[in-house]
């Protein structure tokens, strides 16, 4: 009989009995574990076993088999089970993967074979429950993942500021202790400070207060590190002031323990008494001891004063340069200012330009030379609206010419009427407007004027035509930009632009003029 090999690393016991759709039959069951077999073997004795209880029973030598003790048929050698006298079982195992099989875990309705459920299905169920190796929870294996990288209490992180190693259950006492958490200073605002640096910062830092040098002497003002030195050159008097009791008290201290003598000077030590004669030496004796120690407290207040006179010199310079530098600032802003004010002079004269040359263009692009002007006027319902609300009551038309240095003039319309057309009619009027070369041509302008309403169907246009008044301020040489208007009142009743009028069409009407050129 063939050895089978046993050292099969991914075996498993028997396949669960509910698993299967179906009754079991015995031969179907191993002898050890009692399941459905799985991968079947068969001894010597014909018992049948799945390969990994046969590997775990034989595992410490040869055993005799239990299933023929209990059918009494037990005989030796053939009862015994020997890894050496064992042989798969094909047969068996093609039967016992024919079997049709279900998935066990809750919410799953896979079904097919043993076979499939082996290779397919086994270990792969999404409803399947596993365990989690690091808090031993059973997790739905679909979410394992998940909660291994983001719910998992025992799940291992890295710190990402020091990435030293904890359990996520120590956050909250890690970050408390981190070397490198990031802080921010409550004075200044400053984020992302090492917890290590914080100490430092607190102490360099320009907004953190501290109280006074001289808090000692009197002085309660709490300054930022930042304004400490401009506090002292501010308050050097208030400074000098707190301390002259305390120097006032020390030479009072000095003077009295020294006793009676006289005072005179001396340009290390300052004043001190000559002892007078007779004076008792042991008591000289006691009043020197205390002598010396008054006269180091008076050398350092001498001192202090010293560095407070330096200060005062050093800020009074200092001030001088800031006032010499004050007086240079302002000579700079006004010279800016008037640069200033001339550049908003030259762009308002720019601007003036500007507009001059967008209103000779506009001209430009309707203007005629030849005395015949003919004027769109589209949007005709909003500009009509206008008027009659007296937003807008009346339009002028682009300039034309008679010539290229010829009169100059326009038209003026009112889309509601004027005077005794109020209402009723269109009014258009002519107006001679002030031209380039006015002295050269012949006034009062007399040359006849038409004015007319196209008709878009080319048929029937409204014409209206008059010769000038020549004696009417209307027609002399302009002395303004324009002369009074002059023309039609009733040029054409507002019915007759009504409804599917021919003389408007797409909210569009069309007027002509024509200056009779006879005589130029």
């Amino acid at each position: 009989m063939a050895r089978i090999s046993l050292d099969c690393p991914n075996s498993f016991p028997g396949i669960p009995l509910s698993v299967l759709t179906v009754p079991m039959e015995n031969k179907y069951k191993c002898q050890q574990c009692h399941l459905v077999l799985r991968k079947p073997v068969q001894a010597q004795c014909g018992h049948r076993f799945c390969v990994h209880c046969f590997k775990q029973l034989t595992s410490s030598g040869p055993k005799p088999c239990e299933a023929c003790r209990q059918e009494e048929i037990y005989e030796e050698p053939i009862s015994i089970l020997n890894s050496n006298e064992v042989f798969p079982d094909n047969a068996a195992g093609r039967e016992i993967a024919s079997l049709p099989a279900r998935c066990l875990n809750e919410g799953c309705s896979w079904t097919g074979s043993i076979k499939e459920y082996e290779a397919q299905h086994e270990g792969r169920c999404e409803f399947e429950r596993v365990k989690c190796d690091a808090c031993q929870n059973s997790i739905l294996r679909t979410e394992l993942y998940r909660h291994i990288e983001r719910e998992c209490e025992a799940r291992t992180l890295n710190c990402k500021y020091c990435k030293m190693t904890f359990n996520f259950k120590d956050i909250k006492a890690h970050d408390a202790i981190c070397l490198k958490f990031p802080l921010q200073c409550k004075d200044c605002g400053k984020k992302k400070i090492p917890r290590e640096k914080f100490n430092d910062h607190s102490k360099s830092c320009a907004k953190s207060k501290s109280a006074c040098p001289f808090s000692e002497v009197g002085c309660k003002s709490v300054i930022e590190n930042g304004k400490l030195v401009d506090h002292e050159q501010i308050s050097t008097m208030e400074h000098l002031r707190l301390l002259l009791p305390m120097v006032l008290s020390m030479v009072r201290t000095r003077a009295d323990a020294s006793g009676p003598g006289e005072w005179q000077e001396d340009s290390g030590l300052g004043l001190y008494r000559a002892p007078e004669e007779g004076v008792n030496t042991g008591t000289g004796a006691a009043a020197t001891g205390q002598s010396v120690d008054l006269e180091k407290k008076v050398n350092a207040l001498e001192n202090i004063v010293c560095v407070l006179n330096r200060e005062v010199e050093r800020s009074s310079i200092t001030l001088e340069a800031f006032s010499h530098q004050h007086r240079l600032d302002q000579e700079k802003i006004e010279n800016l200012s008037n640069k200033v004010h001339q550049l908003e002079r030259t762009v308002t004269m720019k601007d003036l330009q500007l507009s001059e040359t967008e209103q000779l263009l506009r001209e430009l692009q309707f203007c005629t030379y030849d005395g015949i002007f003919v004027w769109k006027i589209s949007d005709f319902t909003r500009r009509r609206q206008d008027a009659v609300a007296g937003r807008t009551p009346a339009m002028f038309s682009p300039a034309f010419y008679s010539s290229k240095y010829g009169y100059k003039m326009c038209l003026r319309l009112y889309l509601n009427g004027d005077g005794t057309g109020r209402g009723t009619h269109l009014s258009l009027f002519f107006v001679v407007m002030r031209g380039k070369c006015d002295a050269l041509l012949k006034w009062p302008f007399s040359q006849k004027v038409t004015l007319m309403l196209l008709d878009q169907n080319n048929r029937e246009h409204i014409i209206d035509a008059f010769r000038p008044d020549v004696t009417s301020t209307s027609f002399q040489q302009p002395i303004s930009e324009m002369n009074i208007a002059s023309g039609c009142p009733l040029f054409c009743p507002l019915p007759k632009l009504a409804g599917k009028s021919p003389y408007l069409r797409d909210d569009t009407i069309f007027i002509k003029a024509i200056v009779d050129l006879t005589g130029l």
